[in-house]
């Protein structure tokens, strides 16, 4: 079977709950990971941005798939310049039992992501 899950995100919103809520955000739901490497961008917010975006469309394919809503903090989407982004699920109880693919893209005002989970 094979679950997606889509979702599109305006830069300024999570501009915003960066401003307002600052680290408190970025705890919530960021990783260690996650936070630094967007740092190292030169467009800090699209890229978490395209993150949260992301995080949403995995957790949509995950509850298809598995019934199950995963926090934030366990979705972590790894990036490496210039190569595909990839998700890493952390406490997996499902591990071995699927794959999950994610596409993230972002410009100045949006940011989308799709996910696609097939389970064996």
């Amino acid at each position: 079977m094979i679950y997606i899950g889509v979702d599109i995100v305006a830069n300024d919103r999570i501009e915003g709950a960066v401003n307002k809520f600052k680290d408190r955000f970025f705890k919530r739901v960021y990783t260690e990971n996650e936070i630094n490497y967007c740092k190292d961008r030169k467009e800090f917010i699209p890229c978490i941005s395209a993150r949260f975006a992301c995080k949403e469309a995995v957790l949509k394919a995950y509850y298809q798939a598995f019934g199950e809503v995963l926090p934030f903090k366990r979705i972590e989407i790894l990036g490496k310049h210039g190569k595909p982004a990839k998700v890493n699920i952390i406490d997996d109880k499902h591990s071995g039992e699927y794959w999950i693919n994610i596409s993230i893209s972002h410009e100045k005002n949006y940011s989308v992501a799709v996910a696609v989970i097939q389970k064996f």
